[in-house]
């Protein structure tokens, strides 16, 4: 089984994210991440892959996976009418090493963030009021969506029915390997998003000749590494149209794009619309 890395980019202010995503055929690419992950089906069904655990799903599935465990979610059920969607949380990797995780009110659910290494599938009586703080969960901010995670936390660890889907840790060490490796570039376009990226520097990270860094990223990620780039330069462009003032300028050139004509194609082409286009729905 070939794996698919992904970085999940949970911002520094905050230690988790929450959204309610349309389940497409990215879904269905086995993948793995090193964040913590709790996902919630809300319509759809289909074969889930865990580790080396496969397994239908369907509407109200609730899934608790832990980083770097290989998984996907195959759609086979839909309607126009309900297209497949999901609620998922990703947690900030270091979430159960932080200062605020070392209490002992909390220590349970540290155990079962550590259980989450196999993944967990909870079912029974307590879903239905898990499904109405996710959803809740999805518009909140700030305090209030930490208080609303404390409390899935609380029921999910007082639901005695739950399944560990993948029998065998995933600890290949060609897998953790290829994982640490691709984590680098990764971090490395982060920290360089405003600049000029080389491809010369950043196959000698990983001490690497052009051309086969190329073929690498590409057969690790299914992107090539410029078609990985402009995604990222994007995906933080399209989080400044929303949540800040700034003129569409400006944030281009703070992704790296010196030629509004360049970041209004790229950006055009990546999420359809035009910047002014998609910063009018959040006004």
């Amino acid at each position: 089984m070939e794996y698919v890395f992904e970085k999940i980019y949970v911002p520094h202010q905050h230690s988790f994210i929450t959204r309610e995503m349309e389940l497409t055929k990215n879904s269905s690419r086995v993948h793995s991440h090193k964040n913590f992950e709790l996902n919630f089906i809300l319509s759809g069904a289909g074969k889930r892959i865990v580790g080396n655990n496969i397994s239908s799903f369907e509407r109200n599935d609730l899934v608790l996976l832990g980083p770097n465990l290989p998984h996907c979610w195959e759609i086979l059920q839909t309607t126009k009418q309900e297209p497949p969607k999901c609620i998922v949380i990703h947690f900030y990797e270091n979430l159960i090493s932080s200062d605020f995780f070392n209490k002992p009110e909390l220590e349970k659910i540290v155990d079962l963030l550590k259980q989450a290494e196999a993944g967990i599938f909870f079912y029974g009586s307590r879903i239905p009021k898990i499904k109405s703080i996710l959803k809740e969960l999805t518009t909140q901010q700030g305090l209030n969506s930490y208080i609303s995670l404390l409390r899935i936390f609380n029921l999910l660890i007082e639901c005695d029915k739950r399944e560990y889907l993948s029998q065998q840790p995933i600890s290949d060490t060609a897998f953790d390997k290829d994982f640490n490796q691709i984590n680098k570039i990764y971090e490395y376009v982060f920290q360089h998003i405003q600049e000029e990226i080389k491809l010369n520097e950043v196959a000698s990270l990983l001490n690497m000749a052009p051309g086969s860094f190329c073929r690498f990223f590409k057969k690790k990620t299914h992107l090539t590494f410029m078609e990985y780039v402009i995604k990222i330069r994007i995906g933080y462009a399209a989080k400044m149209l929303a949540e800040t003032e700034k003129q569409i300028t400006e944030i281009g050139y703070d992704c790296g794009y010196n030629y509004l004509a360049n970041f209004n194609h790229y950006f055009k082409k990546i999420m359809g619309k035009t910047p002014s286009e998609y910063r009018k729905e959040f006004r």
